[in-house]
């Protein structure tokens, strides 16, 4: 069983999706006095672990929670980057470079190609 104030931030969590259209809320994130973000940065450790109960997951993922978001600005990055390749006919994306929705994509292949570098 779950808690009344699981529930309660549960109910913020919600409040916020609807808001700002996305359940990713930041670490530091604030919400009527309840830092949301370390709440559901809880969640997603707990789920990680195994110890988040299914149905828990369940009311999280019809709120929009996305468990790894860092595969998930990978994959719209990389979208970013087929965009791009198309536009251009190329990948050769300067480091300067900034996508119409504010990415910096150059910066982000440039740490892609030396992250593969590395190995």
């Amino acid at each position: 069983v779950h808690s009344e104030q699981w529930e309660k931030n549960y109910r913020l969590l919600f409040k916020f999706q609807q808001r700002e259209g996305h359940a990713n809320v930041s670490r530091g994130h604030i919400e009527d006095g309840i830092n949301l973000g370390e709440w559901l940065l809880r969640q997603r450790r707990q789920k990680k672990k195994g110890k988040l109960a299914r149905s828990l997951e369940k009311k999280l993922e019809d709120a929009g929670i996305v468990w790894d978001v860092h595969s998930k600005q990978w994959d719209k990055n990389y979208c970013l980057l087929v965009k791009f390749r198309q536009g251009e006919g190329h990948s050769n994306v300067p480091r300067c470079h900034i996508s119409e929705d504010g990415m910096k994509l150059g910066s982000w292949l440039y740490v892609q190609r030396a992250q593969k570098k590395k190995g």
